[in-house]
């Protein structure tokens, strides 16, 4: 097959944070396939042909982009962030999966990025300096009752959490449920960090603590970061140390 599919991540929203390589596999595309708002971010080029489509229609997108590739296009897929955490890369396996045997021949690549975590993360100093784990708060590919399982797994073992898609219209009440359960083994002094819009012109940090955060701070636009046991304030920077203290 003389096509081929890149999947890139445009990073969380300044320019300067999508990486050379990103930007090079986009202005090699001769398609580019991706969520409206993330294709917005991409330079316009009139000899290449943009297939927007909506955010709730990533294997669509991703079987689009494969036909595309098989027919002999230069496809490039656009996530935002890094297309590996809990984006577009895992929707086009899923698709090559599920779909045409030829497929699995197709030169597909994937780029990194910088993910909404680690642009949160940089806005307040190094949070996620010890041992962390990322969950999204989003039920509709997985069960809730999974959620709340890996919230109180993560709580017990005493990770920084970071929380992915925190609140929605459809899930308003998610995100008070999750520090519910966080309550359960993590202090209530932990520190809670809302970024909103992070790594972009726009964004804002409300630090609160466990015991007093508001659910209601966050939109979907928001990374919530729950520290650790060791996690700390150094003035008006957060971080978690690398090395385990001493138990006494």
């Amino acid at each position: 097959m003389t096509g081929s599919l890149i999947v890139v991540g445009t990073g969380p929203g300044k320019a300067e944070l999508m990486t050379p390589a990103t930007k090079a596999a986009i202005a090699g595309a001769t398609d580019l396939v991706g969520y409206g708002p993330y294709l917005d971010r991409v330079p316009v080029c009139a000899t290449q042909q943009r297939h927007a489509s909506d955010n709730r229609v990533e294997l669509e997108r991703a079987r689009l982009a494969l036909s595309l590739a098989a027919s002999g296009r230069q496809v490039v897929v656009v996530s935002g962030g890094d297309p590996g955490v809990f984006a577009m890369a895992a929707a086009v396996f899923e698709a090559v999966e599920s779909g045409e045997p030829a497929w699995r021949d197709l030169d597909i690549r994937i780029e990194p990025g910088v993910t909404a975590m680690l642009a949160a993360a940089a806005e307040v100093g190094a949070p996620l300096g010890g041992d962390f784990c990322a969950i999204s708060l989003s039920d509709n590919l997985k069960s809730w009752a999974t959620v709340e399982r890996r919230l109180k797994a993560a709580a017990e073992a005493d990770f920084v959490v970071a929380l992915y898609n925190p609140a929605s219209k459809a899930r308003p009440h998610q995100l008070g449920r999750a520090f519910e359960l966080l309550r359960i083994c993590k202090d209530q002094e932990t520190p809670v960090l809302f970024v909103r819009a992070a790594g972009s012109a726009e964004a804002r940090v409300v630090v609160a603590t466990l015991g007093s955060a508001d659910p209601a701070i966050a939109d979907m636009r928001t990374l919530v970061i729950v520290g650790a046991s060791t996690t700390r304030r150094v003035g008006r920077w957060i971080y978690t140390p690398r090395r385990e203290e001493e138990r006494t």
